[in-house]
Formats: structure tokens, C-alpha cells, sequence
């Protein structure tokens, strides 16, 4: 696998080998030897899978401290825009975004570390999402930052009055009115 640093430290777009021939295609999705070696240490304790249709908006989720979660997310089946915005405090990159194109065509993955905010839009008429993390799910640590919060800066690529979000998601504060409980 082929590692691209982004512009936030940490964040990180991995980029399988892909072997083709006329059966098709095989590609490793996960090795743990070398995800350590050329990313460091993780142990993933959980897999979810999401179907989601055109425009719809899932995010940006995180889970406070101490069940905090790194995750490693891909899409399987259609095209989504992914994002992770730091809430780190005092990282030269707080506020700031990544955003990252994954598709079934692409096979890439994207590594979200603990301290920053996740979401994405379907771009395709569905998407299949998949995403490993490296803490169990814990409702009471669920939290959130506006998907919709303009101060953001995300070009989310399709238009808000096609844009479909959780009444949950649509709660969520602002990046200025929130309080963040991460640490850089």
C-alpha cells in the first residue's frame, strides 16, 4: 500500500495495490504488519457498514474522551466525499479540513485519527460505506460538529436543498460555539 500525507499531520489517504487481470482485480484492504510499519500502532475493534442514497449527509461525528476512535474508512460500492475537520486543541490545524474522494473505482481508504471530527456526502445514486474503529461504539460519548457549518470551508459537492441529514445531525453545534475536549 501506498501512503499520502495530506495536508493536517495524522490524517492520512492509503492507496492499495491493485493486481488485475482478465478474472478481475485482488487487492490486500487491511494488513495490520503494515498499517504499524508505515502508519504506527492501532488495534481496530469494530467494522460498520452504512447504504446510503444520493446527497445524503452522515456527520461530523466523533466520540469524547475516553472513548475516543481512530478510523479507517472506505467505500465499497459508489462514490462519497469524505471529510475530517481537527477539533484539537492547539494544533496549528484546528478548524481546519481534509476531504478526500473515495469510491469502489479508487479503493482508497482514508485514516482518521482520534481528535477530529468525520463525516461524508454520497455522491453516486447509493454508496456502500464501510469504516473499522479502534474503540467500541459508546452512546454517551457520541458528539458532533455542524455538517452544515459554513466557517468549515467544505465544498460538499452537492446542492443543500438536496441534502439529506439525521434530525440528529441537524442538531449538532457550530465549530465556534463548541467546546472541544481534545488535546493536540
Amino acid at each position: 500500500m501506498e501512503i499520502i500525507k495530506t495536508d493536517i499531520e495524522g490524517l492520512v489517504i492509503i492507496e492499495p495495490k491493485i493486481f488485475e487481470d482478465a478474472r478481475g482485480y485482488f487487492f490486500e484492504s487491511f494488513s495490520q504488519r503494515e498499517f504499524e510499519s508505515k502508519i504506527g500502532p492501532v488495534n481496530f475493534v469494530q467494522d460498520n457498514e452504512s447504504k446510503s442514497s444520493f446527497g445524503v449527509m452522515r456527520g461530523l461525528h466523533f466520540q469524547r474522551p475516553p472513548h475516543t476512535q481512530s478510523k479507517l474508512v472506505r467505500c465499497v460500492r459508489g462514490k462519497v466525499l469524505d471529510v475530517a475537520v481537527d477539533l484539537r486543541k492547539g494544533s496549528p490545524s484546528y478548524g481546519r479540513h481534509v476531504a478526500v474522494e473515495l469510491s469502489e473505482d479508487n479503493h482508497r481508504q482514508f485514516f482518521i485519527p482520534k481528535g477530529f471530527a468525520h463525516g461524508f456526502v454520497v455522491l453516486s445514486p447509493t454508496a456502500v460505506f464501510q469504516y473499522k474503529c479502534d474503540a467500541f461504539y459508546a452512546p454517551e460519548a457520541d458528539g458532533g460538529i455542524s455538517i452544515m457549518d459554513e466557517s468549515l470551508g467544505i465544498d460538499w459537492q452537492v446542492p443543500m436543498d438536496e441534502a439529506i441529514l439525521s434530525p440528529k445531525d441537524m442538531q449538532h453545534p457550530l465549530l465556534k460555539d463548541f467546546e472541544t475536549p481534545f488535546e493536540f
